[in-house]
């Protein structure tokens, strides 16, 4: 069975939704017969790499959020993430992540991908170092495992840009409007950070329409 994900790495949601589903693979019976595929999708294309700002001004700005509300926002999530043992701060940059699924391409091709996922994200949300500084990134990849002057190489180019634009025209040919998105065995989606329970739901009965008992 295969699972597509579109996600972001600086959207709360992907960053609990992804924990979610990870922890629903590993309770899922079947899991080593699952292929995750996972996906590019900016949040903030129109940014330049230079553009980024405090979190809580992007809420404002963009939701025209008092900063009370943008705060008791990020508390909920906040309040959320702990609850999946994920750390959380309000306290961290917002911009464009154009550069960082460039590099999540090039780690999954040295099958890294989901350790620099899961790196960027505890980055970004711990507050601790950024995932819009080349210099930033450069350490994080690198100490997921991939080489300093690979990683140096593609941030300079463009290495992988076409890989995240052809990511980015899957997601608006099949109606992506936002993520996290999870696509099971091609057709079955599912939007938003659902619970690991739902996930598990959706997991096994897709497994049992896909895989009838003559053939499991």
């Amino acid at each position: 069975m295969r699972v597509d994900i579109w996600t972001d790495i600086v959207c709360p949601w992907c960053y609990i939704g992804q924990a979610r589903f990870d922890a629903a693979l590993a309770a899922f019976e079947h899991r080593d017969q699952v292929e995750v595929v996972q996906h590019s999708y900016e949040l903030a294309p129109d940014l330049s790499p230079a553009e980024t700002g405090p979190v809580l001004e992007m809420l404002m700005a963009k939701y025209g959020m008092s900063r009370e509300q943008a705060e008791q926002a990020e508390a909920r999530v906040s309040g959320l993430a702990a609850a999946e043992g994920l750390p959380y701060t309000s306290d961290r940059q917002n911009g464009n992540t154009f550069d960082a699924h460039r590099l999540l391409h090039l780690a999954g091709e040295h099958g890294l991908g989901d350790d620099l996922r899961h790196a960027l994200y505890r980055a970004n949300f711990s507050g601790e170092r950024s995932v819009f500084d080349a210099d930033a990134l450069t350490g994080i990849a690198t100490e997921v495992g991939l080489d300093a002057s690979e990683v140096r190489s593609v941030l300079a180019g463009d290495a992988y840009a076409d890989a995240v634009r052809k990511d980015e025209r899957d997601a608006a040919r099949i109606g992506v409007r936002g993520v996290p998105y999870f696509v099971l065995e091609g057709k079955y989606g599912l939007s938003g950070a659902q619970e690991t329970a739902t996930f598990i739901d959706a997991l096994t009965q897709i497994w049992e329409k896909t895989n009838p008992p003559a053939n499991r």
